[in-house]
């Protein structure tokens, strides 16, 4: 399991030492700004070409119950 799949992050020290407080703290402030950016976010809209724009139809749809030249036989 990847730390995308379970939700856990790893968070490493690299210099000095960090107390249970200052790590508390830290990832009190990161979450804020996580939910912060992730309730801003939003998502772009696709373009739309002038041949979308159009709200009628080029014709009107085939009927598929009619057989050809509107005669069966």
């Amino acid at each position: 399991m990847s730390a995308e799949d379970d939700g856990a992050v790893e968070i490493q020290v690299l210099r000095g030492s960090a107390t249970e407080e200052e790590l508390a703290a830290l990832i009190a402030v990161l979450s804020e700004a996580f939910v912060a950016e992730e309730a801003d976010a939003v998502a772009a809209e696709k373009p739309v070409s002038a041949w979308g724009r159009t709200q009628r139809a080029l014709r009107a749809p085939l009927r598929r119950d009619i057989p050809w030249g509107r005669f069966s036989g």
